[in-house]
């Protein structure tokens, strides 16, 4: 489902920048700057992780997601699941990057994987400034103008069943903890099949260098998200 955007190296996966790049403008719609092929702190989008634990284990009906620390560019990474059914993102010294904790019943029927994975990724991706900017705004701070950066903590989901999905994911509900230099977003959403509840689930962002709110300069920041995305779709 996802093959354009890692490199198979015998066991291993490869991410490179561009790949990666791609995946977040073109499958996410994500244009943090952190996600640039030139950018000094580059990583690979935590949602490209995701969908590759979804493509090779399956869909469970409840998951739970541990984004332990950034991956960067070219790293040659093993997934792998433990006896307990865990699964872990690590590198050749054993850093785990990625822990996945699930239970309930798996599906491995690769349209109703590609879907839900989709879904959940376009919601994703829509951090900033649909979800972020009225919640920063809402508590007069945001991160800092001239390094913006939102780090993806974790994410979990609980379905009810897992055959014939159709899957919606909507903001439910959203909040912001600020702590000094740093706030924990918390997004909750509401998932549903046709019209019908099929489940819950939440993502937890941690948001760097917290300032006192400046419109004028998130004013900015949302234009240039705008000109990247505009930027991109024009080809």
């Amino acid at each position: 489902m996802f093959q354009d955007f890692y490199t198979q190296r015998g066991d291993d996966i490869v991410i490179s920048a561009e790949q990666a790049s791609r995946f977040a403008k073109g499958v996410a719609g994500d244009y943090n700057p952190i996600h640039n092929p030139d950018a000094r702190r580059f990583c690979v989008p935590g949602d490209l992780l995701f969908a590759l634990v979804l493509e090779r284990f399956g869909l469970s009906r409840h998951m739970e997601f541990y984004f332990l620390s950034m991956v960067g560019a070219d790293t040659p990474l093993t997934f792998s699941r433990a006896v307990s059914g865990d699964i872990h993102v690590t590198d050749a010294a054993g850093k785990c990057y990625l822990e996945v904790v699930r239970s309930g019943d798996t599906t491995f029927d690769r349209d109703v994987v590609d879907a839900f994975t989709r879904c959940y990724v376009a919601f994703s991706g829509k951090n900033f400034p649909h979800y972020l900017k009225p919640l920063m705004e809402a508590h007069d701070v945001m991160f800092n103008p001239k390094r913006p950066l939102v780090i993806y903590h974790s994410m979990g989901f609980t379905l009810e069943r897992l055959d014939g999905l159709a899957p919606d994911l909507a903001l439910s509900r959203s909040s912001l903890e600020v702590q000094g230099k740093r706030a924990d977003a918390l997004l909750e959403f509401a998932i549903s099949s046709a019209g019908e509840p099929l489940g819950v689930g939440s993502k937890k962002l941690v948001v760097s260098g917290i300032c006192d709110y400046d419109a004028a300069a998130m004013d900015a920041i949302v234009e240039e998200f705008y000109r990247l995305k505009a930027a991109w779709e024009g080809g």
